[in-house]
């Protein structure tokens, strides 16, 4: 008896229409684990198109618990799997941008491969994750700040976890964090560890409607705006943007990236409130240049040199650091 296979042959790029029927049965749990790898593990060796990745990410939006948010609010997220194990930058730029005026939808997990993702650094400074995630909508609208726990707001994903470890190499599925936020943001600062990919990684975010954005990605596959040297940038709906950034266009020294390297939960913890209480540094630095971007993409700032002076007299008040004590307060 022949077996029918449920999902397409990969080896050719596939239509939107293929796609999007592939990935409902992939989230559905309707094609077999067997299959879901091979079709998975198939993508990636040949390269993921635009189409496929936007396709993936429209399944998963469809699956996902979303939250409401206000006008404007954006995300700064990171594709992660960079191995460089840096702090945690992406979040401590969401809590400087926040305190700048601009709602900030983080959307973050735990862990996966550093010793700690910004669910676990915000969980060591004090935020209590159930009640922020309870919280979230009504955070975000008051205090201008909320963190979106991606395993709360992505069932649909969970059951690939197992299939994932088994294939045991990154597949669509790393692309997907900062594609699919909770709160429907349509402005966002993306780091994503493949230079060479953030052309097509953008044409995904256009297919899916995206108003404003920046895909950035280190040239040594940083999933941020780098401190040490240049990034490839490619910009979505923001005009003047250079297609390559380095940290002195915002005005700011270079650091080897071995000076923002980060450690276990308390480490990072540590270094973050370190860094809102006035530290200064190379932590900081890579904070401004990233929270530059930010703005930016927000629309409050017009160059990196004015975001980045921006953040910097944020930080110099204490706004960061204040808020940061409102959300662990917030109830």
């Amino acid at each position: 008896m022949t077996t029918i296979a449920l999902l397409p042959d990969p080896i050719s790029p596939l239509s939107r229409e293929t796609a999007g029927e592939a990935f409902a049965a992939i989230l559905d749990g309707t094609a077999p684990d067997a299959e879901i790898a091979e079709f998975l593990t198939g993508l990636a060796i040949r390269g993921e198109t635009s189409i496929e990745i936007a396709a993936a990410a429209r399944a998963l939006r469809d699956r996902m618990i979303a939250i409401e948010a206000p006008k404007g609010a954006i995300d700064v997220c990171g594709t992660g799997g960079d191995g460089h194990h840096t702090l945690n930058v992406s979040t401590a730029v969401s809590i400087v941008v926040a305190a700048c005026g601009v709602p900030v939808a983080k959307h973050g997990n735990r862990a996966a491969s550093s010793q700690a993702g910004a669910a676990d650094t915000l969980e060591m400074l004090g935020l209590d994750l159930d009640r922020a995630e309870r919280d979230a909508e009504g955070s975000l609208a008051d205090i201008g700040i909320a963190f979106l726990f991606a395993a709360s707001h992505h069932p649909a994903i969970k059951r690939l976890t197992p299939i994932r470890r088994a294939i045991g190499r990154r597949t669509i599925f790393n692309l997907m964090g900062p594609l699919a936020s909770p709160a429907r943001v349509t402005r966002q600062l993306i780091g994503i560890a493949r230079p060479d990919y953030a052309a097509t990684y953008a044409a995904a975010l256009a297919d899916l409607g995206t108003e404003a954005a920046l895909v950035v990605a280190g040239e040594e596959a940083l999933d941020e705006l780098s401190c040490a040297g240049p990034s490839v940038v490619v910009a979505l709906g923001i005009p003047n943007v250079a297609d390559r950034i380095a940290p002195e266009d915002a005005g700011l020294p270079r650091h080897p990236l071995s000076a923002i390297r980060g450690g276990d939960a308390a480490h990072n913890a540590h270094a973050l409130r370190a860094l809102l209480d006035g530290e200064r540094g190379p932590y900081r630095d890579a904070v401004l240049l990233n929270a530059a971007a930010a703005l930016i993409v927000a629309g409050t700032a017009d160059t990196l040199s004015e975001g980045a002076e921006t953040a910097a007299a944020a930080l110099d008040d204490g706004r960061p650091a204040a808020l940061l004590d409102r959300w662990i307060a917030y109830r």
